[in-house]
């Protein structure tokens, strides 16, 4: 600290509270007592005298740091802390910040900035334009006008981020103002759901019971606004299945249910095929819809009525066709129910895909052993793009486990975000599948979850390189470059920072290690050396045209 900022410090012990008494008081009252960061020079001064009560989750760079706070908040279901350093730290940050935005998590995130009396010069470690730079992916950006304001940007930074649809704000705090006179502030309660429009609801009852065959669409609203037993109920009142919807960050309803019907992709046309036959969708917690790659002609089935409910409204504002209403899942499908007439149960059975060969070790074979042998509740965060069918295919996330994945389509959020969870769910199992590209996005998140004990079973599936990359550019006839990756070690880099490691390559070898994995605590990591599914099929034409 210069010396005319530890002078006013002196000024302001002598004189009273300041600026950070007043927020370290406001964030006790607010449950914010768990710190994200990797500390810069410009924010120091926060965290004099930090209290007993708080705690300090350091991660190696400012991006773990993001992700970590991601799914400490998901696990939460409250707003998480973030303390970042100016620019370059924020900078740092911005991949996962993106993330967190889409994943619609609520933070509060924080980053230094340089003294006020130097801010006309250009300083070193400043902030130029400081709220402009996380944006778009805040919904709200402050720097304070004055000192005194800092408490109130923070409560404000709060609320905004728990509003519906939540997400991330942010709050630039020059260095000196955390030692000038403040004092403490109050605090208003607000309440952040909001109910559906009945006669909107109305609306949606008549169009539904008018229909022969509905289809339920289901999203990650539907888990963030808890409303999972609320739709289950919803589907057995109109006896519907229930698809998941293109690129749903978290599981919305149980894969090993008999109404479950399956993944939509995220193309026009394949989900219009998928959905044919049905006169109603009904989409829930999710945009209509998401796609990956370019389509033509109606969203849904010709002739079928389409209706979305869901807690943001920019969602409802860009709705193709329909009816679109806003409100609160928890509130809207229960008001839903009531408002439809029962309908007698069909026979529904969920399709199932047939056993991989148990004599190559593909990501087919690594789900269903995983599936086999997993205890009986389970928090599984994922970031496996190319095995992400397979996922799908052979190990259903039940009603009792909890998922999380990225929204964004950005790596290196799962690594971090599983420490995150472990550190929010303590009683929880934690699985993080990774990918060998996604996990070297963020491999020093291994040494966070080994400095914290975190019980995390990290599983690298390593195919050699950026897989779905090559899955995506054959849909375009391109043989892509700068997608291998040989000659990683996942054992010596998890060992180096402090996680025991093993290996598996033979498929005899993999359910004994599975069963390892499971049956240990703390942070620990296996990595399975698998055959791409595309390598796998050549080779057992291989095998079959030799025996014939």
């Amino acid at each position: 600290m210069t010396a005319a900022g530890l002078h006013v410090a002196r000024l302001a012990d002598a004189a009273g509270p300041t600026v950070r008494n007043a927020v370290t008081a406001l964030l006790r009252e607010l449950g914010l007592t768990t710190i994200f960061g990797n500390p810069g020079s410009t924010e120091l001064p926060m965290f004099r005298d930090l209290p007993a009560d708080f705690r300090y989750e350091l991660g190696l760079q400012e991006s773990i740091v993001l992700a970590m706070a991601d799914g400490f908040a998901q696990a939460t279901r409250r707003a998480a802390l973030v303390n970042l350093h100016s620019s370059a730290g924020v900078g740092h940050a911005m991949g996962n910040l993106f993330t967190a935005y889409r994943n619609q998590t609520p933070l509060v995130v924080t980053a230094g900035q340089q003294a006020r009396s130097i801010l006309p010069n250009d300083p070193f470690l400043y902030a130029e334009r400081a709220t402009e730079l996380p944006r778009p992916f805040v919904k709200w950006a402050c720097e304070p006008a004055r000192a005194e304001d800092v408490p109130a940007a923070i409560l404000r930074a709060w609320n905004v981020a728990m509003q519906a649809p939540r997400g991330p704000t942010f709050v630039s705090i020059p260095i000196d103002d955390w030692e000038r006179p403040c004092r403490p502030i109050a605090i208003a309660r607000t309440s952040n759901r909001v109910a559906p429009d009945p006669d909107a609801l109305e609306t949606a009852a008549t169009l539904l019971d008018r229909a022969d065959r509905i289809a339920i669409v289901a999203g990650a609203g539907v888990a963030h606004d808890d409303a999972r037993s609320a739709l289950l109920t919803l589907a057995d009142r109109v006896d519907a299945g229930v698809w998941i919807a293109p690129m749903a960050a978290r599981n919305p309803f149980p894969e090993d249910h008999a109404r479950f019907r399956g993944f939509l992709p995220a193309s026009r046309e394949a989900i219009v095929a998928a959905l044919a036959g049905h006169d109603a969708v009904l989409v829930l917690g999710a945009p209509v819809f998401v796609q990956h790659v370019e389509g033509a002609g109606p969203f849904v089935p010709e002739g079928a009525q389409l209706i979305q409910i869901g807690n943001d409204p920019d969602q409802a504002a860009r709705l193709p066709a329909g009816l679109g209403i806003v409100g609160d899942l928890c509130l809207a499908l229960p008001a839903l129910t009531q408002r439809l007439r029962p309908r007698p149960a069909s026979v529904m059975t969920s399709a199932t895909a047939p056993s991989p060969s148990p004599d190559t070790l593909t990501d087919a074979l690594l789900m269903s052993r995983l599936a086999a042998l997993r205890p009986d509740r389970l928090a599984i965060v994922e970031e496996a793009p190319s095995t992400r069918g397979p996922l799908h295919d052979f190990f259903p996330i039940r009603a009792e486990d909890e998922f999380h994945t990225c929204a964004s389509g950005g790596l290196g959020h799962g690594l971090p975000a599983a420490v995150g969870v472990a550190l929010a769910r303590p009683d929880v199992p934690i699985l993080c599948l990774l990918g060998d590209g996604s996990a070297m996005y963020a491999i020093q998140g291994l040494w966070s979850a080994a400095q914290a004990g975190a019980d995390i079973a990290f599983v690298i599936v390593n195919n050699g390189g950026y897989a779905a990359l090559d899955q995506f550019g054959a849909l375009f006839g391109i043989e892509v470059v700068g997608s291998k990756l040989p000659g990683i070690d996942f054992v010596k880099l998890a060992e180096a920072q402090g996680m025991p490691a093993t290996r598996v390559a033979d498929p005899g070898h993999l359910d004994d290690a599975i069963r390892a994995l499971f049956a240990a605590r703390g942070p620990r990591l296996l990595e399975i050396i698998v055959t791409c599914q595309t390598d796998a099929v050549q080779q057992e034409a291989a095998q079959t045209e030799g025996k014939s």
